[in-house]
């Protein structure tokens, strides 16, 4: 059986400091890559993620802070990773913010910084990697989105319409960017338990996400992190402009009752 070998690849993780952005950073360089860690306020934690990675992996590390919403710092951050690491091959555009406020609440601040960040910040990263794949005669886009880009949910509108945003993107830019050898791809996760929002999950209760979601657990940062591997990598050549549901079938289980009649005993 292949492994995945993204050896000799350079990513760039955007909101790659905490949580699933540094479990993706770590996966990608375990497979090989040099990764380029973008961040936006964790500066000792994504400092202290490139020193692990060329430690652990000896692989090429280094970080740079860049909001994504903003054009002349996204620049500013390729142009850093080509002096640094090289051309991007793999750009997975992880960086997100949300917040819950009910709709009839919400300042019109609010709305544009969730749509900023989370729509705006993947389309301004894609185009300066795509043009730059687009010399290297290829690469990989990788948006990470959310199971809400198709499930509504009470307080997220601005949240929910921007993923919802996110997904259509990803399928208009695999079509402009597949004849330029350019694969998009869109990875939604459901429930995922990371060290930030480990006590909000205890304090609404993990025994109920694990009874809502059928495979009986809430996902780890890991579920994620290996889908985005095997992404990037060449088992995946032909995978383009899918959307791809890491949740256990939790966005499937809106009926929560069970009709189904008790089986036989053989």
């Amino acid at each position: 059986m292949k492994k995945i070998d993204l050896k000799g690849k350079k990513a760039l993780v955007t909101g790659g400091s905490q949580g699933i952005g540094a479990e993706i950073c770590n996966q990608l360089a375990t497979c090989g890559a040099d990764v380029f860690i973008n961040y936006n306020n964790s500066s000792d934690k994504a400092e202290a993620l490139a020193k692990k990675i060329k430690e652990t992996y000896g692989t090429k590390a280094a970080c740079f802070k860049a909001d994504v919403s903003k054009a002349k710092e996204v620049e500013a951050m390729f142009l850093q990773m080509d002096k640094e690491i090289g051309t991007v091959d793999i750009l997975v555009n992880n960086a997100g913010c949300e917040s819950v406020v009910h709709v009839l609440d919400m300042e019109e601040t609010t709305w544009d910084r969730i749509m900023d960040v989370n729509l705006k910040g993947p389309f301004l990263c894609s185009q300066y990697a795509a043009k730059r794949m687009e010399s290297k005669s290829g690469g990989v886009i990788i948006n990470i989105s959310s199971i809400h880009d198709v499930v509504p949910r009470k307080g997220l509108i601005h949240y929910c319409s921007a993923k919802a945003g996110l997904k259509m993107f990803s399928k208009c830019l695999s079509l402009e960017l597949a004849e330029k050898n350019i694969r998009v791809v869109s990875i939604a996760p459901g429930a995922i338990e990371t060290n930030m929002n480990k006590k909000e999950i205890a304090n609404f209760g993990k025994d109920k996400f694990e009874r809502w979601i059928p495979q009986g657990r809430i996902g780890n940062v890991s579920d994620v992190a290996n889908t985005v591997a095997f992404m990037a990598s060449d088992l995946a050549d032909y995978i383009n402009g899918a959307d791809i549901y890491i949740d256990g079938a939790y966005m499937n289980h809106t009926i929560q009752y069970d009709p189904r009649p008790a089986r036989k005993k053989n």
